[in-house]
């Protein structure tokens, strides 16, 4: 699972210490084998590729003959190549697969796509597929996705969703379905998932209340496993919890995942745990006005563990072995290239619920293979009024 940067409402001021993070500093594989960043300083900056995968990571630089701008935004594919999307004349964005060749950086231009209005196009996280990758504008009244690598014929557009459409999450190991949260004119925000390959066709994902803003963070295809932002227990303050893809079970907001004085964002879940949602482990970001730290959690435990970042992590950044090590990226100037492992500590073995409980009979059922809307689920942990 990749890390991302989770577009919140930030600008509808109705969220709980839940400000927008900037994209994190490495974008990683599905599968975990590569990872891409804007490295070097100031007006020297060039796009660097780590290899994750092999005894020890390593790092190559591909510069070009021109720096990079800031706002270049980079996607490590799974053939090792790095897509880069550059803005030029303000609304054009242009796409390259660059590679290394020897003592150089070969590139192969892909095409342009127009942003539609004002704002940039944005790369969507790397499609579990490791092959293809999208991109999104968000417009006013609708969104523009593209096929910007991978297709035949450089990019083409290959949905328009109604609705202003932020987030970007896998749902399936195939790339074919993509989670997005869409609003609706002045409507509450509602997590949907698209099929790429009917054209775009929308089925609700997240309902939890009718007048509730829901937001899909994460996905695991294993598992089933979501979590999600939302402020359904008490609106106008948005609360991080945990949902299973097709099943009739609420939602569940722990306590535990909130800190009154810091900002708690997953960026990675444990895969491999197939129909075993809660024993997945979850890396959280934290953010306070000390700086960031790591959280780990699984459903299943009572407690978030935090646990200080190792130097030089790229905050924002990691991912999962499928046996519960979380391998975290660091770049210091000893150790450029770097990874720091973690895992989840044991929680004592909760005491046994007595047979014929709903979670119980629910856990025997199949989860369904499609997104199905969790719809309106009663809600747990939610505080009484008054």
């Amino acid at each position: 699972m990749t890390a991302c940067a989770i577009e919140t409402a930030a600008e509808d001021g109705d969220h709980e210490r839940t400000a927008v993070h900037p994209p994190a500093g490495l974008a990683i594989t599905a599968n975990g084998a590569y990872a891409a960043r804007l490295a070097g300083a100031g007006d020297a900056l060039y796009a660097e590729r780590w290899t994750l995968d092999g005894p020890e990571p390593y790092a190559v630089p591909l510069p070009m003959d021109q720096p990079e701008e800031p706002d270049t935004q980079l996607l490590p594919l799974a053939d090792g190549r790095v897509l880069v999307c550059r803005r030029v004349d303000g609304r054009r964005h242009t796409f390259s697969l660059l590679y290394p060749t020897g003592p150089g950086t070969g590139e192969l231009r892909l095409g342009a796509v127009e942003a539609p209005g004002p704002g940039r196009v944005e790369l969507l996280p790397p499609s579990p597929d490791g092959i293809c990758a999208y991109a999104r504008y968000a417009g006013p009244e609708s969104t523009t996705l593209w096929l910007v690598a991978g297709g035949a014929f450089g990019p083409e557009r290959v949905a328009e969703v109604p609705g202003h459409c932020g987030g970007g999450v896998w749902l399936d190991r195939t790339g074919r379905m993509l989670a997005l949260d869409r609003r609706l004119g002045d409507g509450p925000v509602k997590a949907v998932a698209v099929d790429l390959e009917r054209g775009g066709e929308v089925s609700p994902l997240l309902q939890i209340t009718e007048t509730s803003n829901d937001r899909l963070l994460l996905a695991d295809p294993d598992s089933g496993l979501l979590l999600i932002r939302s402020d359904a227990p008490s609106p106008g303050h948005e609360r991080l919890g945990w949902g299973v893809l097709g099943s009739l079970l609420p939602v569940r907001f722990p306590e535990c995942l909130r800190l009154d004085d810091a900002a708690v964002t997953p960026f990675a879940i444990q895969p491999g745990q197939v129909l075993m949602p809660e024993s997945c482990g979850v890396a959280l970001r934290i953010d306070a006005a000390a700086g960031s730290w790591v959280g780990l959690w699984r459903p299943s435990g009572r407690r978030m563990h935090q646990v200080a970042a190792p130097p030089g992590w790229l905050a924002g950044s990691g991912t999962w072995s499928p046996e519960g090590v979380l391998r975290l990226p660091c770049s210091t100037e000893e150790l450029p290239c770097a990874l720091a492992g973690l895992t989840v500590p044991e929680e004592p073995e909760p005491e046994a619920e007595a047979p014929g409980t709903a979670e119980a009979a629910a856990a025997e059922q199949p989860r369904a293979c499609r997104p199905v809307p969790l719809q309106q689920a009663p809600l747990t942990d939610r505080k009484p009024a008054g």
